[in-house]
């Protein structure tokens, strides 16, 4: 769906339905065309109304009646949609909202005679909202994105490998489509043909290319860059990357922040106090002096100041820009609570594997025994375990290759489940495996140790064992760092075995570690790590996280883990780096912080100017600036989130 095409356009609070808009403004269309400022009606209604007003302040020296009508004229083109929807909102019972209070502050202007005042409230008050709508389309801009990503054709192969265009909602998995050089990949699946490179920063942030080639899984939203490629589907639409956050962002308002919520309330009962205090403002006060005229603009004054859309729009404005910002960066959240909590977490609880290290087994290092060299020990275990479908077996072949060691395979291969294999290489006998295995071949292994090993023997010999590990991500070392800095403890949490567990912790420069655990032992530890520290981050990605990320304080998955646990989150690090941990963290603190800026700017300005309303110091151009300038402030301070940098 193009960007041109409908989006979102409300002002970005409504709290009956969870979007972000103001509720109490006149622009009440759901989705409208995106245009350009200059060819918005509501920018030729503000130059037409400021050339009748500009012209009735000029032509009054000549004739006071021209000067009326010219005022009347600008009010209706200025102010017409505003009173139309205050008379609209009354006959539905939504009687205190800002189109009534701006309709009834400038009708009493000209009813006490004060025109001028009237029309050049109404101008500066539809100035302040286009400003206003400006400022926060460039946080609406980037959530659009997310809506770009959604195909709404692709094209399927047949039998006889034609392609032809159908609608993305009817492709089925199993089905085979086709990817152009320059296309957006538009379902999850595998590729079964062709090799390509893929942009994959619409989801991740990442600028860097991957190159992919047949059986690499690969995500809708990315985008191909050079060669052609066939896709098997593996999610239908409606299951796919692009719906899922696109699904996430359209309900990330709907589990608003506490703060958010508390805003909502207290505007309910702030407004109609302040009006019924404009109204004993202007009654008792004339009825002692007789002075109606001036009470009565002082309480037209206050009815301005009163408006409560700069407080309304100033937290949920904050949250959402937040929600954009993390996005670009490769972060999703999926509503604003997870946000604030985020903001207040004291320790981070991490899985292992697959969030610190990077999930996949590798060759770490080759002990040798009985003059047998590394090379030998890794080209033989190779040879015997070419035809096994173990991981680790996969591992052992990968690093044999990589050092372009002869790739000779057994002639005969017996694979004993779960201990090993028993091949003939070079008309020697290998057994590789297990210590299980050894014991049970009677080879005498010397310097036995714990974790996972694959020990060889040759000919009944024993020749070494090559240690397998799981690789430590790039960036975690930096990342625990920066956590550490953020005064955020960082916890393990694993199944693995202490030894394993140990050896990653120490090189990141994690303390506190809990190992051997079962999914309900994570949980009993993250109560545990709650009760003693408050508030919980946990970090993981596979399938036996999921009840833990759902009942942390704040749950975040890894994009590349399991689709279990990026539904039982809160957050999903499409990049899965570590880094983005700490990022979050950053951006969370930020956008809580801005939050309540804009709720203690919005309120001290009001209650200052209606001091000075009350006290008849304040005119209804201050009052103006209380309401939709002090809104557009908050706005702008908002939107200030989409331009800093998080780590």
């Amino acid at each position: 769906m193009s960007a041109e095409k409908e989006v979102k356009k409300n002002c970005f609070i409504d709290s009956e339905n969870g979007a972000a808009g103001c509720s109490c403004c006149h622009h009440d269309s759901r989705f409208i065309y995106e245009k350009k400022w200059y060819k918005n009606r509501d920018f030729y209604e503000i130059m037409l109304g400021t050339i009748v007003f500009v012209t009735a302040q000029w032509i009054v020296s000549y004739s006071l009646l021209y000067q009326l009508i010219l005022l009347i004229m600008a009010y209706l083109i200025l102010g017409r949609e505003i009173l139309l929807a205050a008379v609209t909102n009354i006959l539905k019972g939504h009687i205190f909202d800002e189109n009534f209070l701006m309709s009834i502050a400038t009708l009493g202007a000209f009813a006490i005679g004060e025109y001028p005042e009237a029309v050049g409230v109404m101008l500066f008050f539809r100035i302040g909202e286009f400003f206003e709508e400006k400022a926060a389309s460039n946080s609406r801009k980037q959530i659009i994105a997310a809506v770009d990503m959604r195909p709404e054709t692709v094209l399927l192969l047949d039998e006889n490998d034609t392609a032809r265009s159908v609608p993305a909602e009817q492709v089925k998995l199993g089905d085979i489509i086709l990817v152009r050089p320059g296309d957006r990949i538009p379902l999850d699946g595998r590729i079964v043909e062709g090799s390509s490179q893929i942009d994959t920063s619409p989801l991740t942030g990442e600028i860097k290319p991957w190159d992919v080639y047949s059986g690499k899984d690969v995500l809708s939203g990315c985008i191909n860059k050079s060669g052609v490629i066939k896709i098997r589907v593996e999610k239908i639409l409606e299951d796919s990357m692009v719906s899922r956050i696109l699904e996430s962002v359209q309900s990330a308002s709907a589990n608003k922040p506490r703060i958010q919520r508390f805003i909502s309330r207290f505007a309910q009962i702030y407004t109609p106090f302040v009006v019924g205090a404009a109204v004993m403002l202007a009654v008792i006060p004339s009825l002692i002096t007789g002075q109606w005229h001036t009470y009565v603009y002082i309480a037209l004054t206050f009815l301005v100041i009163s408006c409560p859309c700069a407080l309304v729009l100033s937290v949920p404005l904050a949250f959402f820009s937040g929600i954009g910002a993390a996005s670009r960066q490769g972060i999703l959240f999926k509503d604003g609570a997870a946000i604030e909590a985020l903001s207040q977490v004291k320790t981070a609880a991490l899985d292992k594997t697959g969030t610190i290290t990077q999930g996949v087994f590798a060759v770490q290092q080759i002990q040798t025994y009985n003059g047998f060299s590394s090379d030998e020990v890794l080209r033989l275990g190779a040879a015997a375990e070419y035809a096994s479908v173990h991981p680790l077996a996969g591992c052992i072949v990968k690093a044999a290759q990589q050092l372009h060691l002869a790739e000779k395979r057994a002639s005969t291969v017996r694979e004993i489940a779960g201990k090993g294999v028993v091949a003939e290489v070079e008309k020697k006998e290998i057994v590789a495996g297990n210590l299980a295995l050894m014991r049970e071949k009677g080879i005498d292994v010397e310097n036995a140790v714990e974790g996972t090993i694959v020990y060889l023997a040759v000919s009944g010999v024993y020749a070494g064992c090559i240690i397998m590990g799981d690789k430590l991500k790039d960036d975690a070392g930096a990342a625990l760092k920066k956590l550490q800095q953020l005064s955020v403890t960082a916890v393990m949490l694993t199944g693995d075995a202490e030894e394993g567990a140990l050896s990653v912790a120490a090189k990141v420069g994690i303390k506190k570690i809990y190992s051997k655990l079962l999914p309900e032992d994570k949980l009993a530890a993250l109560q545990k790590i709650r009760h003693e520290n408050g508030k919980v981050l946990f970090v993981g990605d596979g399938i036996n996280d999921a009840p833990v990320l759902a009942n942390a304080d704040v749950g975040a998955a890894m994009g590349s883990g399991a689709d279990a646990a990026i539904e039982a989150a809160d957050i999903v690090f499409m990049t899965a780096k570590v880094t983005a941990i700490p990022q979050s963290i950053i951006l969370a603190r930020s956008v809580r912080n801005i939050a309540i800026q804009n709720v203690i700017f919005a309120l001290g300005i009001k209650l200052l100017v209606m001091l000075c309303g009350i006290l008849g110091y304040a005119s209804l151009w201050s009052a103006v600036f209380a309401d939709t300038g002090v809104a557009m402030l908050c706005v702008l301070n908002s939107v200030r989130i989409l331009y800093k940098k998080y780590i």
